[in-house]
């Protein structure tokens, strides 16, 4: 059983580095203190972190900020209510991502996404994201082969969108999830299995013209609130969804006919509750006497106490905040140059990065692409150089 152990070990540690918060520094991400700071570490996971990747090359290279962005076809994932605003008829996509390639070469991301308008106020929209770690081969505890399995996990939406009025409007997502990461062996005598959930999103977009070069734009979405995983008939070891929440804004100017500058900001907090600090017998925490209490939280007294049960108070609760800043050059709408930087502290994860990307539309066709670059400790981020490519077919209304 030891190498099994192991290789369940490898796997965890595989799925930490590759999905939950990542440090710029990995030995930072050890309990306790952070080394760089000064205070308590106090990262949230949770289960199928996937649905916080960024599922496109266009937020990927804005720093992860889409909440307000020009409504397309990867609206689903940022904010549904943006798809009522979306201009195409019909819309296809899909976004492949090698993702943290210098951990695992077998790990990668793919994300497929469609819309289709129903008139000129409402559209219905489908997403299928799926992640695989690749092939895994374990042994028995005298070597014997015990097999290969594929480590993987996948969420299906279906989203509608409809204008409240002409600057108005709001979004729905329902969402079925399913986590298989052991395929039903036994870890540490217990029985695992593979773990299946339901979420839904909803959203608020509001876009108003300030002027005939001017737009300011705002959105709100709330996603992944839903039931917890279970991955075994252990209670205590259930997993909080991603519930989050995404706030933002736009300002595009159009310089003349052939230029156009977005600029784009999104703050961004996980709606899961902060776990306490546990150091020897010692617990921190305003609500969890211990990791127990925490995991038999519900989801959405969880996402309620989220706003207020840091163990550190209103300081922590701030350092909970993401930001996304990014800016986007359009000309003659096929060329396009972007930049990003996605900021997350350093007790948190430390996830802080710069994101370049540059997008080409041609005919039907767009083709995206999106690099990533840690802004510190580059050369041991597990980030670092990650790629993103994204392909859109777009179908005009026949006239």
């Amino acid at each position: 059983m030891k190498r099994l152990k192991n290789h369940i070990t490898k796997l965890s540690f595989l799925i930490l580095i590759a999905l939950l918060p990542l440090s710029n520094n990995l030995q930072s991400q050890t309990p306790g203190y952070n080394t760089s700071t000064g205070q308590k570490n106090n990262y949230i996971s949770t289960g199928v972190p996937i649905l916080q990747i960024a599922p496109d090359a266009i937020s990927g290279s804005l720093g992860d900020a889409g909440v307000a962005s020009e409504a397309d076809v990867y609206s689903s994932h940022w904010n549904n209510a943006k798809l009522a605003f979306a201009p195409k008829e019909l819309s296809v996509s899909i976004t492949y991502t090698p993702w943290l390639h210098k951990l695992d070469a077998d790990m990668n991301f793919l994300y497929l996404g469609a819309y289709k308008r129903i008139n000129k106020r409402s559209a219905v929209g489908a997403s299928l994201t799926y992640f695989t770690l690749g092939r895994l081969e374990h042994t028995g505890e005298h070597g014997e082969d015990l097999g290969t399995f594929i480590p993987n996990e996948f969420a299906l939406d279906a989203t509608y969108s409809m204008k409240l009025s002409e600057n108005l409007s709001l979004g729905a997502t329902a969402r079925f999830i399913h986590s298989d990461l052991t395929q039903g062996m036994e870890v540490e005598e217990m029985t695992t299995k593979a773990a299946n959930g339901l979420a839904a999103d909803v959203g608020l977009y509001y876009e108003q013209d300030i002027d005939k070069s001017q737009q300011f734009a705002f959105g709100l979405h709330i996603s992944n609130l839903g039931s917890k995983l279970s991955y075994s008939d252990d209670e205590t070891s259930n997993s909080f969804l991603p519930a989050n929440l995404r706030l933002g804004g736009r300002y595009t100017y159009n310089i003349d006919d052939y230029n156009r500058i977005n600029v784009l900001l999104d703050l961004n907090k996980l709606l899961v509750p902060t776990p306490p600090i546990i150091s020897g017998d010692t617990v921190i925490s305003k609500y969890y006497r211990n990791l127990t209490d925490y995991n038999r939280t519900s989801s959405m007294l969880g996402a309620i106490q989220s706003f207020y049960d840091a163990p550190g108070g209103f300081k922590e609760e701030l350092h909970e905040i993401m930001l996304s800043l990014g800016a986007e050059y359009w000309y003659s709408n096929t060329f396009a140059a972007r930049i990003g930087y996605f900021y997350e502290h350093a007790t948190k994860g430390a996830r802080q990065y710069l994101t370049l990307g540059v997008g080409v539309r041609y005919s039907m066709m767009s083709f995206d692409f999106s690099y990533l670059v840690p802004t510190s400790s580059f050369s041991t981020n597990p980030l670092a150089n990650t790629i993103r490519v994204s392909i859109t077919w777009n179908m005009e209304k026949a006239k």
